[in-house]
């Protein structure tokens, strides 16, 4: 990890706070990573992206491989110059996508082969072809290529995907090679099985990765599976690593799970919501279709410093919600990603000041009281 490092500060029961280091700046954890699929984070600039506090981006290495493409994008200066991001950005492997998208799949240890859902053109992912297409977009992290089974599944098909992606963890590891201020990150896999866990968790720190991800989780198992998972596989992973649990999540889940050691997440709730109407807020979620906002003067949230709160109310944001206004989803995408920004300043800084607990209360709390009464 030449240039590049993790280092925590402060920890408070298992929940840690620290600094994930890149070349291209510096990654403060625990830390959520807006989604940038295609290149962009829907409905944002990236300097309003980065004024809402994030560090870092992710990319999808599925949707970029078919449009615009991988060697389209190094030619024209990768990525970061592509989409007008110079921070770090995080690329995932494809494979989710791969198996929740594409058409026509073929599964084999070699890889998927698949037919675009864009136009239908036949392509292979591989550990190898996944490694290759995530250099040409030049992306600072780099996931390992992983089969992620939707659940509920039984336990053997959840034993045969992790066994096939640590198999695919190992050739990953040898294609992404030596890359010099690049990180690879490992997947664990096993659904909701502990031994399952422990068996992938084991071949993962074997192989030896920058940093490892908790995947196969947020796919149908609920909320509770999902802790129950999270209160011992976290520990399972180097104390001394980056822990990142892909795909999580809305914010209570987000709370529990850096209550339970991790230190990284991405979800497309937040920018999802804003083009749908549905703002995320400290008080919990507020539909702005309701016709009880259209004559509400109030900001979305009068405890809130972004944008959106500070210069407009909800009746305006039920109007353009309503007249279908590009402005809608940009207002309430740039609140809840800085909503999201928020939430995670103020679980590193609760950490670092070792209170937690009373931060998680606190969040409980406000949720529990719910949105602000009707004018």
């Amino acid at each position: 990890m030449t240039g590049t490092g993790f280092e925590i500060f402060a920890r408070d029961g298992r929940a840690r706070t620290g600094v994930l280091r890149t070349p291209r700046g510096e990654i403060r954890t625990p830390a959520f990573m807006p989604v940038g699929t295609a290149g962009t984070v829907k409905a944002m600039l990236p300097e309003s992206v980065r004024a809402t506090g994030a560090d870092i981006l992710l990319g999808n290495t599925y949707h970029l491989m078919l449009r615009p493409g991988a060697e389209r994008v190094a030619r024209l200066g990768g990525l970061h110059r592509f989409m007008g991001w110079e921070r770090p950005i995080l690329t995932d492997s494809g494979g989710f996508q791969v198996m929740s998208l594409a058409d026509l799949r073929k599964l084999s240890e070699a890889g998927v082969t698949f037919r675009s859902h864009v136009d239908g053109a036949r392509h292979v992912l591989s550990p190898e072809t996944s490694m290759e297409i995530q250099r040409l977009l030049g992306s600072d992290i780099v996931m390992c290529f992983d089969e992620c089974p939707a659940l509920p599944a039984s336990e053997a098909e959840v034993a045969r995907a992790m066994r096939l992606s640590m198999r695919w963890a190992e050739r990953s590891k040898a294609a992404f090679g030596d890359r010099p201020g690049h990180m690879l990150f490992g997947i664990q896999q096993g659904g909701v099985t502990r031994e399952l866990r422990e068996e992938s968790a084991k071949a993962l720190v074997d192989i030896g990765f920058d940093g490892y991800a908790i995947g196969g989780l947020a796919v149908g198992e609920g909320q509770a599976a999902m802790f129950g998972v999270l209160d011992h596989a976290p520990g399972m992973l180097p104390e001394d690593r980056p822990r990142y649990l892909m795909g999580v999540g809305k914010p209570d889940d987000i709370v529990g799970a850096v209550l339970r050691g991790v230190d990284m997440f991405d979800c497309v709730l937040p920018t999802r919501s804003g083009r749908t109407g549905q703002a995320l807020t400290r008080r919990g979620a507020v539909n702005l279709k309701n016709a009880r906002h259209a004559d509400d003067p109030r900001p979305l949230d009068p405890e809130c410093s972004c944008p959106c709160c500070r210069g407009y109310s909800r009746a305006y944001l039920h109007h353009v919600l309503k007249a279908g206004e590009i402005i809608s989803a940009m207002l309430l995408t740039w609140h809840n990603l800085h909503y999201y920004q928020e939430l995670m300043a103020g679980l590193r800084g609760a950490i670092a000041e070792g209170g937690l607990a009373a931060f998680a209360a606190g969040f409980a709390a406000a949720r529990a009281e719910g949105d602000l009464e009707p004018v």
